[in-house]
């Protein structure tokens, strides 16, 4: 499988499909591109699309040392940089969101659209960072399998966790989540959560890029609010909620996002000519 080095570490990602626009797909923490892969498959017929692992999760490498949250914007905009001839479409869910959002901010001419999934412009909310911070701490001591009664119902509602026909994908997603490193997560949390707010900055672009804004009706983890607030924030943003998903609405009701996406995409191409 292809990997790319930027930013002093090497990122896993996938290539696939064709076309004269390229998608680029980050994933949230505990997840990896693989979240993805109903939203690639679709897309694919119609644009390049790559889809890439953080430091620290699917097959790129581990986190050894400390890093910050612009560190990780850094390595998207190197691996856009090496991989991309022109603009691309951002697509990130969660930390991808975070990253998409100061990508904006500070390499605008890397960016032709936006879609932000499950995610937040904003600081980490106090009362959160003290849960996330004690399970960082228990982490880091014990791994993630003894959290995963914890964890997994931040990640996705219970809808997706109790069906009896989606059993297979959360055990798929347990698995990963139990097989990452506790080192990188613990670097990679305090990194993430520690992050600054950009909605004043967002506020103050006068021509931001094209953004969808999608989210889980039952997000714990960047609850629906937060959706609101980037879409004020963003001037011409538009804000799609879907019924009966959590955090990871791109595994948990992938054709509702991915059909938000397409939707979305075709009319910026439209628009551009």
């Amino acid at each position: 499988m292809p990997s790319i080095d930027v930013n002093g570490t090497t990122l896993h990602y996938i290539e696939t499909g064709s076309g004269p626009e390229t998608v680029v797909f980050s994933h949230g923490f505990l997840m990896d591109h693989r979240m993805f892969d109903h939203q690639i498959a679709e897309l694919a017929t119609r644009y390049r699309v790559i889809a890439f692992d953080h430091r620290g999760h699917g097959q790129s490498a581990q986190c050894r040392t400390p890093f910050g949250m612009y560190d990780l914007v850094d390595d998207a905009a190197a691996l856009i940089r090496q991989l991309c001839d022109g603009p691309v479409h951002f697509a990130g869910m969660s930390t991808g969101g975070f990253v998409g959002v100061r990508l904006a901010l500070r390499a605008p001419e890397l960016i032709r659209s936006l879609t932000l999934i499950d995610t937040a412009a904003g600081a980490e909310d106090q009362n959160a960072m003290k849960q996330y911070n004690q399970l960082l701490f228990a982490v880091r001591l014990i791994g993630t399998r003894p959290l995963l009664g914890k964890v997994m119902p931040i990640l996705m509602a219970q809808p997706f966790l109790t069906d009896p026909a989606r059993t297979g994908e959360v055990a798929t997603w347990r698995k990963r989540i139990v097989n990452l490193d506790k080192g990188s997560i613990y670097r990679f949390g305090k990194a993430i959560f520690n992050r600054d707010s950009v909605l004043d900055a967002l506020e103050a672009l006068t021509t931001p890029p094209p953004t969808l804004i999608i989210v889980g009706e039952d997000d714990i983890a960047t609850p629906v609010a937060q959706s609101r607030k980037m879409q004020a924030a963003i001037a011409g943003s538009s804000l799609v909620t879907i019924p009966g998903a959590g955090h990871s609405s791109p595994v948990e009701t992938p054709a509702a996002v991915t059909d938000a996406m397409t939707g979305f995409l075709a009319g910026v191409s439209a628009s551009v000519g």
